[in-house]
């Protein structure tokens, strides 16, 4: 077999992935119709199967071993964590505090543009997407059923807006991985980075308001319980302060559970029921990540992630070529890993070889590679924090995909900055 045609029969998996989903959807007549599981069990055996030159049971370890990673299993920890916390804070009346308290205080004209500042704030404090999906998803659903609007659009105005943090925070893993794969400093990369972006930020802002100008918030705000707001305030302040984002969870469902009890909202075993109905209603999104990441390291096992590399470096000619290839190459490697952290590590070496040859300014290699590396993550169905914001909002993914527009906003705004050599003083 040729070199070619092996590096595409390793790709082949995720095409099969996608191709299966598409056509099924498209024959259904309904995007929601096709279980994500389904599509992902079948393309996981292809993905077994077409491993040739090795023995089944190998095989199957190397899928096994993409389905247990370390990174993996952290990321199941936070969903079940997760889980917890939105069931027996929703079910001790925590989010309704909550979402009452954020109707009493925005008007019904800035509730997305106010839910959008809320979710950059917090994710550039913390750094992380997944802890500001996880404190702030179950409030944006609740004011969606609150005042009427689709739960689809309210959670993608946080998901969008935890991407602005994982790009630009100082103490985000992307952002760290790209400064110290390019070699040079945070403070730097952040200069370059938040030109290329702030004129998406500042678009969305501008959508937002205009398109909250039609919500209607209701008739009656009920008064705001404040003990019961404490969960959550307490969950997004220790975020802030960098706690790790499981000891932060933890702390919140016992706070949920001494104030339900205290409170009489529930008793001891209704608390526990609350929670192990959470932790079973993560159970799908626990399956699909396990599957994605088996068949994601089988594909790189087989090489399908150095096909991608070696060919896409093959045209480049100059520096916007170069730029534009380190773009493809971290954009392409992160479909196949649905891990933005990773496919910067990934290609962080090679991207920083490109930029030498061809004169690349190191902050702005760094800005391209972490930029479109969120873009990419934040609009994969399968992506980590989509499958969480799903869960805690009871969504399809797919649902969501159609309203992220910030991750699709920066992916515009830094192709125009590629073509258009922006900023002049790094390019």
């Amino acid at each position: 077999m040729s070199i070619k045609n092996k590096g595409l029969m390793a790709l082949s998996p995720l095409l099969v992935f996608i191709g299966l989903y598409l056509g099924l959807s498209i024959i259904a007549g309904d995007f929601y119709k096709v279980p994500m599981t389904v599509v992902f069990m079948i393309s996981s055996i292809y993905a077994i199967a077409i491993s040739a030159g090795r023995p089944l049971k190998k095989r199957i370890d190397v899928y096994t071993q993409g389905a247990s990673s370390s990174n993996l299993i952290l990321m199941l920890w936070i969903y079940v964590l997760a889980g917890a916390f939105a069931a027996s804070a929703k079910e001790m009346g925590a989010i309704d505090a909550t979402v009452n308290l954020a109707l009493s205080i925005l008007p019904a004209n800035m509730i997305l543009a106010g839910l959008f500042v809320a979710a950059c704030f917090i994710s550039i404090s913390i750094g992380t997407s997944v802890g500001t999906v996880v404190a702030l998803v179950p409030i944006a659903a609740g004011i969606a059923q609150e005042t009427g609007s689709g739960p689809a659009l309210m959670t993608a105005v946080i998901v969008g807006g935890a991407y602005f943090g994982d790009n630009l925070s100082f103490i985000s893993d992307t952002t760290v991985v790209a400064t110290q794969t390019q070699g040079c400093k945070m403070s730097d990369k952040f200069r370059v980075n938040v030109r290329i972006i702030a004129p998406a930020a500042i678009l969305m802002l501008i959508i937002y308001t205009v398109m909250g100008k039609g919500m209607q918030a209701p008739a009656h705000i009920p008064d705001v319980d404040f003990v019961k707001v404490i969960p959550y305030m307490a969950v997004l302040i220790t975020a802030i302060f960098g706690i790790n984002v499981l000891g932060v969870l933890v702390m919140g469902i016992v706070l949920c559970g001494i104030i339900g009890m205290a409170g009489n909202s529930y008793d001891l075993f209704a608390w526990l029921e609350a929670m192990g109905k959470g932790v079973a209603g993560m159970g799908e999104l626990i399956i699909i990540a396990m599957m994605a990441g088996g068949m994601l390291e089988i594909i790189r096992r087989n090489g399908g992630i150095n096909y991608i590399i070696k060919n896409l470096t093959s045209w480049v000619h100059g520096k916007r070529g170069a730029e534009l290839s380190v773009a493809a190459l971290v954009s392409l490697v992160n479909v196949c890993t649905a891990n933005n952290t990773v496919a910067i590590l990934t290609v962080g070496n090679i991207a920083r070889q490109i930029s030498k040859k061809y004169g690349v300014d190191s902050r702005k290699c760094a800005s391209i590679l972490d930029t479109f590396s969120c873009m990419v993550q934040g609009l994969l169905p399968y992506g980590a924090q989509t499958l969480l914001a799903a869960g805690l909002a009871h969504i399809n993914p797919i649902e969501i995909i159609p309203y992220l527009y910030y991750p699709m906003a920066i992916g515009i705004s830094a192709i125009v900055a590629i073509l258009m050599r922006y900023p002049k003083k790094y390019s």
